[in-house]
């Protein structure tokens, strides 16, 4: 109830800010899901491949990632369709490197809009505030001499409210924001590592 009424005492600004926090928490509740999934998808990949491409059988390795569309499989389409073709190690790893090029963005996709919606809140909260205390200033200043000062002291109160949820929507966004940046940065990491293994065990 005290919520509630914490909310509806803000004013108009505190729907923004609540849009704003919406939209963060699904953008970071669809990148988690999509990290963890490719994720545990290229773990699962890299062992499948790994007992073939050390014994060198690039083309069973070729056909088991043909068709598949994660980060992995795609960095290594570019690879092995070089290998194939029997390309010298430098072609190969230029075609790989192009590939990890190509997936990282779809990688990092919408994590960056955590930051700037964490901005935008805490903005949003600022100026619900100075609007709330020049209105709060413009009635004091026709209000009863005796009445100016509690009338200013609660007006200041309900302005000060879009600022603490600004800060209250901010603050998670920001922590989320730096949750899925150290995940995708692990992920990224797991591509590169597993394409330089596969050079190294395919072309030695």
């Amino acid at each position: 109830m005290d919520l509630i009424k914490f909310f509806q005492s803000g004013g108009f600004f505190m729907y923004p800010i609540l849009l704003v926090m919406t939209l963060g928490i699904a953008i970071a509740v669809e990148r988690f899901i999509y990290l963890s999934m490719t994720q545990r998808a290229t773990e699962a990949l890299w062992k499948r491949l790994l007992p073939m491409l050390k014994a060198r059988d690039v083309e069973r390795a070729h056909q088991a990632v043909e068709n598949q569309k994660t980060p992995l499989a795609r960095v290594f389409n570019y690879g092995f369709a070089r290998l194939l073709n029997r390309a010298s190690r430098e072609t190969v790893e230029a075609a790989m490197e192009e590939g990890v090029m190509e997936v990282t963005p779809l990688m990092q996709e919408r994590t960056h809009y955590l930051a700037t919606l964490a901005n935008i809140a805490t903005l949003l909260g600022l100026l619900g505030t100075i609007i709330g205390l020049i209105d709060a200033f413009t009635a004091v200043s026709t209000a009863d001499p005796a009445q100016k000062a509690e009338l200013l002291s609660a007006s200041i109160a309900v302005a000060m409210n879009t600022t603490a949820f600004g800060l209250v929507a901010a603050i998670p966004l920001l922590l989320l924001h730096s949750f899925l940046a150290t995940k995708t940065a692990k992920l990224i990491d797991n591509v590169e590592m597993a394409t330089v293994k596969c050079l190294n065990l395919t072309m030695e």
